[in-house]
């Protein structure tokens, strides 16, 4: 079904449910800056990534026998990503895979779609097809907003729309970007404005498995990065002069950031990232980092050796799972609503096995614990106004985390 993106078809994926206490991140200074071309600027590669200090409030977690995921919403079609335009409306945007974004808005899904682009959208393949999703953070003035999709030939494009009310015009697309892609998965997905203004971007290593091309090393190369672009400069963008490598990377090492987002009080980056055959992993970044952060990729998976070992430079996961316990991991978002017992608590699933798990760093180390056993396809993780927390299933339906 959709594991789309993150539902890695070749030896990527596995099932199960319990959490692995992560290893210790030790962030050591990144290695071989590679230039590229079409630069706005360039400044020096960073040779001392910032301390880990997050600052998260949760020291212990919940009790989950208190709460459940609870339906808000159902008959979807394969949604994949569940955003809020934070424009004081209180409405949802649903991403559908095949091309279509739906409005949830006082309490029942519209029957007009915001936005259809079903006649450019290629979703041929499981990871291919309307795939992310982010609102400009003056969409109140301007209505921007911004997606990634495969598109002719299966590449990756990241598009900008405009809308007005409840209706967005497919005619008002104006591309961005166009990113080739070599096989039809592991394309990433993740659309994201960070606290900085600019806009943030996972692509995943360019498919096939073992990273073929070692892209993800690569950095020169777009795919197996978060990229960071200016949309309010330059034409189409412009690349922040901050950016490490001259180019539009600010992060690489990555198989296949599917999701990612930014903790709404501290500005943090977590991601989540598509294991090969063996292990999936949480990646973590303090806010005010520098750029230029190796997650590793493909040189190791998680914290375990795979094209090799462990080198200086690289960062390793804040959590991890081996296949025993699932198949494809979904990045999710600090909980930051009004329910206290759950502030700070990270929570991030597994497509295969419907696992949620909560991650907290407590007397200094990372403590990852599963809270739920959902037995649902979680595609994808979504927050609305409020800071509260929703789960999206490829089973059709969208559900919040509430109190029982």
């Amino acid at each position: 079904m959709k594991r789309l993106l993150l539902f890695l078809t070749l030896p990527m994926l596995a099932c199960g449910g319990s959490g692995l206490a992560a290893p210790t991140i030790t962030p050591l200074s990144p290695t071989g800056a590679v230039s590229a071309p079409q630069t706005e600027s360039q400044s020096e590669t960073p040779t001392s990534p910032p301390t880990l200090a997050p600052t998260i409030n949760a020291s212990q977690f919940p009790d989950p026998n208190n709460f459940a995921w609870v339906p808000v919403v159902d008959g979807l079609n394969r949604p994949v990503d569940l955003q809020s335009a934070f424009d004081g409306s209180g409405r949802l945007f649903i991403i559908e895979k095949y091309g279509v974004i739906r409005i949830f808005k006082d309490g029942q899904l519209m029957p007009q779609p915001f936005l259809n682009i079903e006649d450019r959208v290629d979703d041929g393949s499981n990871e291919m097809g309307l795939l992310g999703l982010a609102f400009h953070p003056d969409y109140e003035q301007n209505g921007y907003f911004y997606v990634n999709y495969t598109g002719d030939g299966g590449n990756t494009r990241i598009s900008r729309f405009q809308a007005v009310g409840d209706s967005a015009d497919p005619n008002s697309e104006q591309v961005l970007m166009v990113v080739d892609q070599p096989f039809p998965n592991h394309n990433g997905g993740a659309v994201v404005f960070g606290p900085d203004g600019y806009l943030y971007l996972g692509l995943g290593d360019g498919g096939a498995a073992g990273d073929p091309f070692k892209n993800g090393q690569n950095t020169g190369a777009l795919l197996g990065k978060i990229l960071r672009i200016d949309v309010n400069n330059g034409v189409p963008y412009a690349v922040p002069a901050d950016n490490p490598f001259g180019n539009e990377v600010w992060a690489y090492g990555l198989r296949n950031p599917w999701r990612m987002s930014f903790d709404r009080d501290t500005g943090d980056l977590w991601i989540g990232d598509v294991g090969q055959n063996k292990y999936e992993e949480i990646d973590y970044l303090p806010a005010g980092s520098a750029g230029g952060a190796n997650f590793g990729w493909s040189i190791m998976e998680a914290s375990y050796g795979y094209d090799g070992t462990s080198q200086p430079g690289m960062f390793l996961p804040a959590a991890e799972y081996s296949h025993d316990f699932g198949c494809s991991v979904t990045g999710g978002y600090v909980y930051r609503g009004s329910m206290p017992e759950w502030n700070g608590v990270y929570l991030y699933g597994d497509y295969c096995t419907g696992t949620v798990w909560g991650l907290i760093l407590s007397n200094g180390q990372w403590q990852s614990q599963v809270m739920f056993e959902t037995d649902l396809l979680i595609t994808s993780f979504g927050v609305d106004e409020a800071g509260e927390l929703y789960l999206v299933s490829d089973n059709g339906s969208a559900y919040i985390l509430a109190r029982k």
